[in-house]
């Protein structure tokens, strides 16, 4: 089933400056953060910080709405952030977490609830997983050669990035470089190769802005759980909201937009991970469940 299971999809914007002026797309991360930290529905949450090193990202124990707006901003290299759950129950007594995260960290999270070796009673504090769309990723090392190498601007001087229209895009002393996409696919790092989801299809809230115009993001609710506190939060006039029938391509267009767009993505990733996943298989690379276990 294209995108997963879920039970509703929209465009959403928020609503305050503040976020907006700060966030990605349509910084629907880190509204729903602060709200439902504001409702109590969560105490804190698992975020992608900033850390010291330019663009390379700190897993941050955000308990505060500042401290969710300073994190707010997507960044194109891993940022371990299941790595600081324990941290985050055990030493700082966070009882509801919520942790936002790639496909690839949802999918750990929810394994983790299903089997919680060596981290009992931890999955019982996450009370709310929103996932974040993913092509693809990269190493910090290849992240940076990207930047300063292909696009001719130092790091340390990037204040956005982005990937559109077959373009990765950099935001720099006032200007965009762009370049092609197909520059970039030697430094994605090798596990993305066997991935094959690009919606976060095991989180209460995935979002992404795949298939909806500059600021503004596409949005499933995925479980019950997402599903209330999203409605909650329209209802709260935290979000602008369209429909994404808004975005549909024209019968005869031959640049495909909304969920069009996104389905054609969805299936791209899905079919080059089997593909890749076979090639690996054939020349065995990969073992069998029944050696695993």
């Amino acid at each position: 089933m294209p995108f997963g299971t879920y039970k509703e999809v929209m465009a959403l914007k928020a609503k305050d400056s503040k976020i907006t002026g700060v966030s990605q797309d349509g910084g629907v991360v880190t509204a729903l953060l602060c709200y439902a930290l504001d409702k109590g529905v969560i105490d804190g949450a698992l975020v992608a910080g900033k850390g010291e090193t330019p663009w390379l990202p700190k897993p941050t124990i955000a308990t505060t709405k500042e401290e969710i707006i300073a994190a707010a901003g997507t960044k194109y290299t891993i940022n371990p952030v299941v790595s600081v759950i324990k941290d985050a129950v055990r030493e700082q007594g966070l009882e509801k977490l919520a942790v936002v995260g790639t496909p690839c960290q949802i999918y750990a999270v929810q394994k983790m609830k299903l089997y919680p070796v060596g981290a009992r009673h931890i999955p019982d504090k996450i009370a709310l997983t929103i996932g974040i769309f993913c092509t693809e990723n990269f190493s910090y090392a290849g992240l940076r050669t990207i930047i300063e190498d292909h696009c001719k601007v130092p790091v340390d001087s990037v204040t956005k990035m982005e990937i559109g229209g077959g373009k990765f895009k950099v935001k720099a002393a006032g200007k965009e470089v762009a370049i092609p996409i197909k520059e970039t696919h030697k430094y994605e790092q090798e596990g993305c190769h066997v991935c094959s989801d690009l919606t976060a299809e095991f989180a209460d809230i995935s979002t992404g802005s795949i298939g909806t115009p500059e600021g503004w993001s596409t949005v499933f609710t995925r479980t019950t759980k997402g599903k209330d506190l999203l409605a909650k939060a329209l209802a709260d006039g935290i979000f602008e909201k369209k429909s994404m029938d808004e975005f549909k391509s024209a019968p005869d267009a031959k640049i495909q937009t909304g969920l069009d767009l996104l389905g054609k993505m969805d299936k791209q990733k899905k079919d080059k991970a089997k593909k890749t996943f076979d090639e690996r298989k054939a020349m065995g690379l990969f073992v069998t469940p029944e050696i695993l276990y």
